[in-house]
């Protein structure tokens, strides 16, 4: 399947998730990362959620990871397909940017070099690890500066498409787990 059917009919069924389910999964989603083997690393990053497309609530994985001690970082976007990381600290504040994104307004900038897992937002993703995303390009662009070991994992309400998605480009990175409710995905 190509990538723009696969984005309209994700969002579609995004969209049908009512808020209460859609917590109800995004604690299920944190619950199972505790099942990968990240828990000795130290610099997490995670996208944080836009609350009106109905995404995954990634409180529950910042509240576990502020549990285990772990370095939380979050994105900002800082130009076309660009994004700087910052260290999440008792002092740093979020501002909603215009897609309503929360991030932090200013704070410590953390190189691509020091992030050991990234928890990825995306739309779809089949058997083999490639996924859609909002196809702007920044978390492609992100994750081909960070060390080639960087864990990379996607969170999903829904399981992974059987058929491959079709229109892979090279710049295109793919993730080593994927994390729904129903299962995890190793590739």
């Amino acid at each position: 399947m190509l990538k723009h059917e696969l984005r309209k009919k994700y969002k579609n069924l995004r969209a049908a998730i009512s808020p209460s389910e859609a917590s109800d999964l995004s604690l299920i989603l944190a619950n199972h990362v505790l099942q990968i083997p990240v828990w000795d690393f130290f610099y997490f990053h995670t996208f944080l959620s836009i609350a009106e497309k109905n995404e995954i609530d990634t409180l529950p994985l910042l509240t576990l990871l502020q549990g285990k001690d772990k370095n939380i970082v979050v994105p900002k976007i800082s130009g076309p397909s660009a994004l700087e990381n910052y260290l999440v600290t008792d002092n740093t504040s979020f501002k909603k940017n215009s897609w309503g994104i929360p991030e932090p307004t200013d704070g410590i900038l953390v190189p691509e070099s020091k992030i050991d897992v990234v928890f990825i937002p995306l739309l779809a993703f089949d058997m083999h690890g490639n996924r859609v995303g909002y196809g702007k390009g920044f978390y492609d662009t992100f994750l081909q500066k960070c060390r080639k070991e960087t864990v990379k994992i996607g969170l999903s309400f829904f399981g992974a498409e059987k058929e491959p998605i079709s229109d892979i480009h090279d710049n295109d990175v793919r993730l080593d787990y994927c994390i729904t409710p129903e299962e995890i995905y190793t590739f």
